[in-house]
């Protein structure tokens, strides 16, 4: 009893003290020294492999059972740590909302509800929802239905919960219209992003559909998309604001036996999005809308007609951080600064309460690391291994939090960022982390079990490392599936076995017929799919044919970003892959498998894939068939998204910008257009207030110039091609109106 007692009295101590309520850990017994050092030898070993050598990685491990440090290495360094921002986000949310929180959006009628229904002023005040959609906005006019409303004079949006900063830092050094790019708003939409509906016209040459959801007056259309045949699609859809409406440019081709085809888009303003939309749905309801949709503030008397409510926070605080939305972060930023700091809710509000949260719960002082926003784009934060460990403890030991921030998190092979990642491994089921990727940036930090039954925290940044973040996230997860093996038959030594499993597998002859078969099933493009593609994926060894059935996954879901995610990962231009793709198209007689995919990947404005399209162009060598087909991707490319493609010429090496631009020069003249789009593009970069991309470009044009007019020549064909300086010839000879070429997170 005394000894009972004592126990409680240093506990409350502990308690008064605000001392951590770990128990010192005590001798470990052989077999446990052991299983740490079997796991601290191969976790070493992860991190003296290619890529992770030559890179900058920080990585600190510590266990839940007893405190103490498992493994550390170069752990205090500040890092980039990409989408794992949002663990600090999410942590001081949870900590400041409270899982119950909701948010609300409220509809108000000015000066009342009068008997016939009809209503001078429709007041829509929103409060930060990030989670509002079309379905539930549609719910809402039912409800203003049934309240009596039947005419409508005019909307007024009332957005001043938030201040007027739509993005945050960071986003200033992307100029992308992509969904994870999307705006804040007080009042919201679709996480302020839209979907471009496309299908295929009646035959070869007719003209493409075009179609918004959800369709509103707030869009303006502009398409010059056709049908073309065949499977590829090569459309570019563009986003921009256009006074208070938004213009939607796409242009391009769109296969005719690919059925419809969707393009998210982010909008450029929240609140002028849901009034137009709102507008149309109170009519499709049967409503009157006589007057116009406007940005405004409530009236003071203005009645309340109905509220609506957001899901609890930690339903909300799920969709952020497995699947890793940029515009739920920011939202949460402000709303933190709104309802903590007082109206309007501001970025610099939102960062001095979660700064406020480390400092008194965490104990992570200010000063000590750098965050600017709440998502982790781009190059805005830096944290270190051993502050975002922290935070993880922290959070595992505050109840009744802990529950609601763990179950936020990916799963190991099941779900979130994490679905298609450790199949095969202890880790899955295991193992629930948060990812984070951005160029040269790849992060994994959370919670992990191992299968001895022992807890343990995480956090694994690498920065800066060279080449493609395939094998980076490979090293990434032989780290975790070997603190998940501790404790198992056959130990973490597994995990680094597993690095080395890759390889060729076959002859040529041999591959390709495993390769067939995949291909037969991409092709099919049904979702039904996915899961034989995912677990073949997994189990096969052969770079070139994971390559295809990463490929097989894009095909089934365009949509998905883990499938597009995944063939980024796998198709690389080497020998081991697109070398040995181009073998079998050959014994196949079919198209290189994966390489429509990129350039449809790219013409939809993902950089990677650009850069990608640019690398397999460099990797034709002799080959006439590859050249030829890589000249007309990167025509298409030219056409339908030059100011990307510029990009990626630029960022390339300069071997491979070498070996693509005559190839680039014979796609462009083999289009046959006397004013390319490409040019165009150029003669606007080239007077960039960006003086480096400025001298990029008129180097691109010279360099440019000689071997337009060499392709000119050998392709015999009659029309003179008009660069920005005219170095490539006078304009002459008939336009031809050929098709084109274009088609996401999260984050």
């Amino acid at each position: 009893m005394r000894f009972l007692r004592a126990r409680f009295f240093v506990a409350a101590v502990a308690i008064v003290l605000g001392l951590p309520l770990i128990a010192r850990a005590a001798p470990a017994p052989a077999d446990k020294r052991a299983e740490r050092e079997a796991l601290k030898n191969a976790l070493l070993q992860v991190l003296q492999r290619s890529p992770l050598k030559m890179s900058r990685v920080g990585m600190h491990m510590q266990s839940l059972d007893d405190g103490s440090v498992v493994f550390t290495h170069n752990a205090d360094e500040l890092l980039n740590p990409a989408s794992n921002v949002k663990l600090v986000t999410s942590a001081a949310a949870l900590a400041t909302l409270g899982p119950e929180y909701r948010f609300d959006t409220e509809f108000l009628v000015e000066p009342e509800l009068p008997a016939d229904g009809k209503v001078k002023t429709l007041f829509v005040r929103g409060k930060g929802d990030p989670t509002m959609t079309t379905e539930r906005l549609w719910g809402v006019t039912g409800e203003l239905w049934h309240a009596g409303i039947r005419e409508v004079q005019d909307i007024v949006v009332d957005d001043s919960w938030f201040d007027a900063e739509r993005t945050p830092p960071g986003y200033d050094q992307e100029d992308s219209d992509r969904a994870y790019m999307a705006p804040t708003g007080a009042v919201s939409l679709n996480w302020n992003a839209a979907a471009i509906y496309l299908r295929a016209g009646s035959g070869p040459g007719a003209r493409g559909v075009v179609e918004m959801e959800p369709p509103s007056d707030y869009f303006i259309i502009e398409s010059n998309v056709v049908t073309g045949s065949g499977r590829a699609r090569r459309v570019s859809v563009t986003s921009d604001p256009s006074g208070d409406k938004q213009k939607i440019v796409v242009r391009g081709q769109i296969a005719d036996e690919r059925g419809s085809v969707s393009v998210w888009k982010k909008i450029d303003n929240p609140p002028m999005y849901f009034g137009y939309t709102f507008k149309q749905l109170l009519i499709s309801r049967g409503m009157k809308v006589k007057g116009k949709v406007k940005l405004g503030v409530t009236a003071p008397r203005a009645r309340m007609v109905h509220v609506a409510q957001s899901d609890t926070f930690d339903i909300v605080l799920k969709r952020l951080n497995k699947l890793s939305s940029n515009f739920i972060a920011e939202t949460l930023l402000k709303t933190m600064g709104a309802e903590a700091r007082g109206v309007p809710g501001s970025f610099a509000k939102g960062i001095d309460v979660v700064e406020a949260f480390l400092d008194r719960d965490v104990g992570i002082p200010r000063g000590t690391y750098v965050m600017k926003n709440g998502s982790g784009l781009n190059d805005a934060n830096r944290f270190s291994a051993t502050q975002l460990d922290r935070i993880l403890r922290h959070m595992y030991s505050r109840f009744p939090l802990s529950p609601e921030y763990l179950s936020s998190l990916g799963i190991a092979g099941k779900d979130g960022t994490l679905k298609y990642r450790f199949e095969g491994t202890d880790a899955v089921g295991r193992l629930r982390a948060k990812t984070g990727t951005l160029e040269n940036v790849s992060a994994l930090s959370g919670f992990v079990q191992s299968a001895g039954g022992e807890k343990f925290t995480f956090s694994i940044m690498v920065n800066d490392y060279p080449g493609r973040s395939g094998p980076v996230v490979a090293g990434l997860d032989a780290l975790g599936a070997a603190v998940a093996a501790t404790g198992s038959s056959l130990g973490p030594s597994t995990a680094v076995a597993a690095l080395g499993d890759g390889g060729r597998s076959g002859a040529v002859p041999e591959v390709a017929t495993r390769i067939k078969t995949y291909l037969e099933l991409a092709r099919q493009r049904d979702p039904r799919n996915l899961g034989f593609l995912r677990t073949a994926w997994r189990s096969e060894k052969d770079p070139a044919v994971r390559a295809v059935l990463a490929d097989g996954l894009y095909q089934s879901n365009p949509h998905d970003y883990l499938g597009a995610r995944t063939l980024l990962d796998s198709y690389s231009p080497g020998d081991d892959v697109y070398g040995r793709l181009r073998q079998v198209a050959r014994v196949l007689s079919v198209e290189v498998p994966g390489v429509g995919s990129m350039v449809e990947l790219a013409a939809s404005g993902n950089a990677e894939a650009m850069s990608r399209v640019v690398e397999l162009s460099a990797a034709v060598g002799p080959d006439a068939d590859a050249q030829r087909d890589m000249s007309e991707s990167l025509g298409e490319l030219a056409r339908t998204a030059p100011e990307a493609l510029v990009g990626a010429l630029r960022t390339a090496s300069p071997a491979d910008r070498e070996a693509s631009t005559p190839l680039l020069a014979r796609g462009i003249v083999r289009t046959g257009d006397a004013e390319h789009p490409f040019w165009k593009s150029l003669r606007r970069l080239v007077v960039s207030p960006d003086a480096q991309l400025a001298a990029f470009c008129k180097g691109l044009d010279a360099t440019l110039a000689p071997k337009i007019a060499e392709a000119r020549a050998l392709s015999r064909e009659p029309v003179q091609v008009v660069a920005p300086s005219g170095n490539a010839g006078a304009r002459a000879g008939p336009d031809r109106d050929l098709p084109t070429a274009e088609t996401r997170p999260g984050g």
